[in-house]
Parts: structure tokens; C-alpha cells; sequence
């Protein structure tokens, strides 16, 4: 749900005043913190991948089914948290909650106007069911 305009003059107004209290605290929250995060997920699934396939071998090697099946699980969980983390990290120019709230208001009227497309469609379907 984005912010009304009110909501986000009174945020930005807190986002100064943090600047004025304590500027080091407020660069250090400010920095690329989500960035960093996605960037470590999508690091650490890599990582889970390459086990995943050495388990997939050992499970092959050792004629062993139920290894290579929990290696195969293994790596497409962390290809899935890998993809995931990836589509959600933002851009190196972009910050993260501004491009979130305009995204979120453009899809929100994208949905507005698909879901009245298809209300006037149910409804002009209705009529010439009924008409009939």
C-alpha cells in the first residue's frame, strides 16, 4: 500500500531530522543495506547450488538414490532463493523504498483498470445473457 502524500512529507521530515541528530547512524541505515542483503542471499544460494550438486554426485557415486534426490531438492531450493533474491534486489542508482512506492501505485492502477475491464465485461455479458 503506498504512502499518501502527507505520510511521506512527515517521513522525509524524519529522515532530516535524523540527518540533523546523528548524520553517522542515519548514512550508515541509509547505505545499500537491502542491496546488500539480496546481494548475500543470492551469494549464499550459489553456494547452496554447487552443494546441491555435489551431493547430487556423491548420491551417484555412492549408488545411493535418497543423496541424490536431497542434492537435487538441495539446489532447486537455492535456485529458486537465487532468482527470488535476485528479482528483488534494487538497481546500484535506485533507492529501494522510492521506486517501491511508485511501482506499487503503478501496478495498483494497473489493477484498478484491469479489474474494471473485467467487471464491464461480466456485466456486459450478464445483460446479453439476459436479453436473450
Amino acid at each position: 500500500m503506498p504512502l499518501s502524500e502527507h505520510e511521506q512529507r512527515m517521513l522525509e521530515q524524519m529522515e532530516r531530522a535524523l540527518y540533523a541528530e546523528d548524520p553517522k547512524f542515519a548514512t550508515a541505515l541509509e547505505g545499500s543495506g537491502l542491496r546488500t542483503y539480496t546481494r548475500r542471499r543470492v551469494y549464499q544460494a550459489v553456494a547452496g547450488f554447487l552443494v546441491g550438486i555435489a551431493l547430487l554426485m556423491a548420491g551417484m557415486v555412492a549408488k545411493q538414490v535418497w543423496l541424490s534426490v536431497v542434492g537435487f531438492l538441495v539446489m532447486l531450493g537455492c535456485a529458486v532463493l537465487a532468482v527470488t533474491g535476485w528479482r528483488k534486489a534494487p538497481k546500484p542508482g535506485e533507492q529501494a523504498a522510492g521506486a517501491g512506492g511508485q511501482q506499487a501505485r503503478r501496478q495498483g492502477r494497473q489493477r484498478r483498470s484491469m479489474m474494471d475491464r473485467i467487471e464491464q465485461r461480466w456485466q456486459k455479458r450478464r445483460d446479453e445473457q439476459g436479453g436473450h
